[in-house]
């Protein structure tokens, strides 16, 4: 228990020196943005008083030092600041992009698990036979093909060609699962990479385990195959799986611009790439650090779950 502890401490004291470098880092890159950005909002025709007043706006007629010292007080309060472009705040923004790359998420992990762990304990149990080939042949042509060339080819069978399914999100609003059929495309989009990925671990770590010499002794004991399969060599297949599954969440939540851009999904990507187009610096900062503190807790998460399951490893690193 002290040794959990003293993990658990070091692991929560290094994610809290990760999101402190994820606000620097958010900082410093935005102010290292070319051009001005006082400038660029005010239009073609900028006018100098139009300039003057964005720049008291965004604080740049103040220190560096000062910007950075204020911005991070506001975050810890849960403040983002307000939008350069609509004057919304970004917390707003934050919210009503939250949903629906959450919902794709949800949806996308809930069959990710199932999928990925039966095609991984199914390969794992006929390794090198005509089924192990099989799922790795498929896994890998699969894996190969770009999320927007699979997107764009599923849009033009499914949605083109056969209209069984809606291309994109437009007109649906932001409250998809009222339209299930929207959903359809972007989750298999979402699940083609993960599933392969995930499924070839856990190969991996069920042959691994299998070979190991305490399932020879539970086999010699007399305990059945799925027993052994299921309560002995799948738990110490699951620790690389967890991580992975923490990098997919991360992707998911943080990484699904080309996903929502293709379908138009109003989602957290979309309003990135919104916020981007526009230079509205205050909405690009907020979405950055939320990005990157979901991988900072995410993968906090994902050690400590892993640490838990393989503690023996952990002791010999």
């Amino acid at each position: 228990m002290s040794g959990l502890r003293s993990f658990v401490a070091r692991r929560l004291l290094l994610g809290a020196l990760q999101t402190v470098a994820v606000v620097l880092l958010v900082f410093a890159l935005t102010e290292a943005l070319p051009g001005d950005a006082a400038v660029a909002l005010a239009g073609d025709q900028p006018d100098p008083a139009r300039i003057a007043a964005i720049r008291q706006a965004m604080d740049l007629d103040r220190p560096t030092y000062e910007r950075l010292a204020d911005w991070a007080m506001r975050l810890l309060h849960g403040d983002f600041g307000t939008s350069l472009v609509s004057g919304r705040p970004v917390g707003q923004y934050l919210s009503d992009g939250f949903g629906p790359t959450l919902l794709l998420a949800a949806l996308t992990l809930a069959l990710l698990v199932p999928i990925g762990f039966g095609l991984g304990v199914l390969a794992a149990r006929h390794a090198g036979r005509i089924v192990d080939r099989l799922v790795g042949s498929v896994t890998s042509a699969v894996y190969a093909i770009p999320e927007f060339a699979l997107g764009v080819l599923l849009v033009t069978v499914f949605a083109l060609k056969l209209a069984w399914l809606p291309p994109t999100a437009v007109g649906y609003g932001t409250d998809l699962l009222v339209h299930p059929a929207v959903l359809v495309l972007p989750v298999l989009v979402l699940l083609s990479r993960p599933v392969c990925s995930l499924s070839r671990l856990v190969r991996a770590g069920m042959i691994d385990a299998l070979a190991s010499p305490y399932v020879a002794q539970a086999r010699r004991y007399g305990i059945s195959g799925a027993r052994i399969r299921y309560t002995h060599a799948l738990p110490n297949a699951l620790a690389p799986a967890v991580q992975h599954l923490a990098r997919t969440v991360d992707w998911l939540l943080c990484g699904v611009i080309v996903v929502e851009a293709l379908f138009v999904v109003p989602g957290l990507g979309t309003v990135l790439l919104n916020a981007v187009a526009e230079r509205d610096v205050p909405v690009v900062q907020g979405l950055a650090v939320v990005f990157g503190v979901l991988t900072v807790v995410l993968n906090l998460g994902a050690d400590l779950v892993a640490h838990r399951l393989t503690p023996r490893a952990v002791v010999a690193a």
